[in-house]
């Protein structure tokens, strides 16, 4: 039996954190190359670090003259993201850190089993649903990110200009019979503009933002904070420490709350079923939660690469459920065909809507007009009921 009573912690980083800083190049060449051909093959890993990011792994177009021409806009797109994200440091500025391209093309032995609309690549991905939020997020992580999303908003407004692009929350929230109740501790470190401010300087820029994003009877005089409690944190990014794709795989899906399949996301293209399955299988176990079938679902999918149809469903209700899991395992094959292809064309993944899931999680968030966070749409639900 799960327990009613305890505290859960999640984490989060900003989009100035060295690794999302190269999660966000890494997406920004993927919808770069998808903005030219949707089919486009794209494995992009990004490294970071004092004036230098180098660029790496394979990519891939059936026009080769078109690729050759797309090569010499790497640097360009490394730099508008570093420009985005606000670097202008002295060992990190968008306009004078060294860019280096390594990319080159896919290799044939992997594109023949995907040509064939085949799985990628071998492995297990996850999904996650609850009603804890109106997301239907584990409260800890949805808030963690919402709390730097609002800190970022008030930097590049210029409502807060002595705040810098790196940044770490962290929530411990309080549950009583499963149901998250209040925060006992609020950690925030954020990168300042001046040695001379002091951390209850930099509280009292952060300390409204964060009472804005959470709810109102959260916070107690029992909740501990801790805002920048090493004191000074003026050297920040990749000048501060390295960074490099796909190194936040837990802030970017659910906190620790739910599993994790263990493979990245950010500089993939949808034939990675890493990227693609782990999207479908949160948009599955948010559609069975909407419906009302379960206050928590978990969707587990595997595949095997060059090989279509799923090996495996898995769900998993936590004890929630209205209908046995085995009857939300046979309802799911109905309502989505979860053949790579099939995901791809159901959640319309071949287009360029990847940069903006690098930072702030990509879950969780509202679906977009251009199809944007497609996987968070409730629209399977009815059918859901209906075969279950």
């Amino acid at each position: 039996m799960s327990r009613s009573n305890y505290t859960f912690t999640s984490e989060s980083v900003s989009e100035g954190h060295p690794d999302k800083v190269c999660d966000r190049i890494s997406d920004a060449v993927l919808d770069a190359l998808l903005a030219e051909e949707p089919n486009a093959r794209v494995a992009c890993e990004t490294f970071a670090t004092s004036g230098l990011v180098v660029i790496g792994g394979e990519v891939g177009l059936s026009d080769q003259e078109l690729l050759k021409n797309y090569m010499g806009r790497i640097g360009q797109i490394a730099r508008d993201c570093i420009k985005d994200i606000g670097y202008e440091q002295e060992k990190f500025h968008w306009n004078t850190c060294h860019v280096l391209n390594f990319l080159h093309e896919q290799s044939a032995h992997i594109a023949q089993g995907v040509d064939q609309d085949g799985a990628g690549d071998q492995g297990i991905m996850f999904g996650y649903a609850t009603t804890e939020t109106p997301e239907l997020m584990p409260a800890p992580i949805q808030y963690a990110q919402a709390i730097l999303r609002r800190l970022a908003e008030v930097r590049k407004s210029g409502k807060e200009p002595t705040l810098r692009p790196d940044a770490k929350s962290q929530l411990s929230v309080r549950y009583e019979n499963g149901k998250p109740v209040g925060v006992t501790s609020i950690v925030l470190s954020t990168q300042h503009e001046s040695e001379d401010q002091s951390s209850d300087d930099i509280r009292a820029i952060v300390e409204p933002y964060i009472r804005e994003v959470l709810p109102a009877d959260w916070i107690t005089e029992e909740t501990e904070w801790w805002v920048n409690p090493t004191g000074t944190f003026v050297i920040g990014g990749p000048d501060g420490d390295a960074g490099l794709t796909g190194r936040k795989i837990i802030v970017d899906t659910y906190g620790g709350a739910a599993p994790h399949g263990g493979g990245a996301f950010s500089g993939k293209d949808p034939t990675k079923v890493d990227r693609s399955a782990a999207y479908a299988a949160r948009y599955l176990a948010k559609n069975v939660v909407a419906a009302g079938m379960a206050e928590r679902c978990t969707i587990q999918l595997s595949y095997a690469i060059g090989v279509a149809k799923p090996l495996s469903i898995y769900a998993d209700t936590h004890g929630t459920g209205l209908i046995e899991p085995a009857a939300i395992e046979a309802a799911i094959p109905q309502v989505m065909d979860l053949s790579p292809r099939g995901i791809r064309e159901h959640l319309q993944l071949d287009r360029p809507i990847y940069q903006r899931t690098a930072a702030y999680g990509h879950f969780g968030r509202a679906p977009e007009e251009d199809g944007g966070f497609s996987w968070e749409r409730t629209d399977l639900a009815e059918a859901l009921k209906k075969y279950a």
